[in-house]
């Protein structure tokens, strides 16, 4: 029987210690703190062990269909095995396939809600259109994935959006719209070109995990609170209390603002998610020598040359740069149907981890 024996034992270790971790929860008391961290381990293993259990069955079988083969004389049992041994054998390299993706070291910050920054940044008025554009298709790819977006701050401009900020909550947000960050090009004819020419411009795009609090300790004193009445689209309390907030952290100069909450103390609930999540992406480019990941290194300047994606219209085509991908369905990507190109980058992420890993 061919088979992975080295991913075989490292799995199999992985099932024993999941089974220690079970007896430990049954004699672990009143430690309710212990128990929800081996509740944690135990949600994050079971996906691995539940693949495993059908693994290791289907080779059951198939060592005994070699052992009927091997040592059976009845011709209509020898039939059975083989046919049994060729329906088994193709599924064993899926199912390591499927294992060594379960085994890939994971993103600690995949199963988190996500806080999404979008600014025009080369093209003036078309880049602040394609933000709106954007952030409606956005909308949409959340909307069936069942995620809540929460509008944080907007700047609307006579045509678009000059800037706008939202958290998504749901589950696994990170790990979907991760991606998304960088530069994103747009090539259209504006509804203002009167020779039909094509235009060229761009919108950048952040994309951050929403930090807690117990991640990420801010001193009050580095905190510079303001508060101002909100202005634009929200409902009755704009411009009749100071309820918007803006947070400035000293020590670094960044700022962020929130208006869209109903109460002064709401919006300053989520600046201070914003801001949190704004450092831990300054720490984490501290500590971290390749930045790629991260906001800077992702979105870059703005201009033209730099991006990550291209939508082009008169050709009703979409390419993602990063892995060679063009799909000709435009229209349907701007609905909302960003499934196809989130999961092939997600396919080739595990492609590229596959490539480091020992297995």
């Amino acid at each position: 029987m061919v088979y992975d024996k080295n991913l075989y034992d490292a799995v199999n270790a992985i099932v024993v210690k999941y089974e220690e971790l079970n007896n430990q929860l049954s004699e672990i008391g009143d430690d309710f703190k212990k128990a929800a961290e081996i509740n944690k381990l135990l949600k994050d293993i079971q996906p691995i062990v539940d693949k495993f259990k059908v693994y290791d069955f289907e080779l059951k079988n198939i060592a005994a269909a070699e052992k009927i083969l091997s040592t059976e004389k009845d011709e209509a049992l020898i039939e059975l095995a083989q046919m049994e041994l060729d329906d088994k054998k193709s599924l064993i390299p899926v199912f390591e396939h499927e294992l060594k993706i379960l085994l890939l070291p994971k993103d600690e910050n995949d199963k988190k809600n996500v806080i999404i920054e979008m600014r025009p940044a080369a093209g003036g008025d078309e880049s602040t259109i394609f933000v709106a554009n954007l952030f409606s298709a956005y909308k949409r790819y959340c909307d069936a994935m069942n995620w809540r977006i929460k509008i944080l701050d907007l700047q609307e401009s006579t045509v678009g959006y000059g800037f706008i900020s939202f958290m998504v909550e749901g589950e696994n947000v990170y790990a979907k719209l991760k991606f998304e960050s960088g530069v994103h090009r747009v090539q259209r004819v504006p509804a203002t070109e009167t020779k039909g020419r094509v235009h060229t411009s761009t919108i950048t795009v952040a994309v951050l995990p929403e930090i807690e609090d117990i991640e990420l300790v801010i001193n009050n004193s580095d905190l510079k609170i303001d508060t101002y009445r909100a202005s634009g689209a929200g409902g009755q309390h704009i411009n009749k209390t100071e309820s918007a907030v803006r947070i400035t952290h000293i020590p670094t100069g960044i700022f962020v603002a929130c208006q869209e909450g109903k109460s002064q103390i709401e919006n300053r609930e989520t600046a201070m998610k914003m801001l949190r999540s704004k450092l831990w992406e300054i720490k984490q480019e501290e500590q971290q020598k390749n930045i790629s990941n991260m906001r800077k290194g992702q979105v870059g300047t703005g201009e033209r040359a730099e991006k990550i994606r291209t939508y082009n219209y008169p050709q009703n085509r979409v390419t993602d740069h990063r892995i060679n991908l063009t799909l000709n369905k435009l229209d349907s990507i701007m609905l909302g149907n960003l499934g196809e190109i989130i999961d092939a980058l997600i396919s080739n992420d595990e492609a590229l981890k596959m490539q480091e890993s020992k297995f």
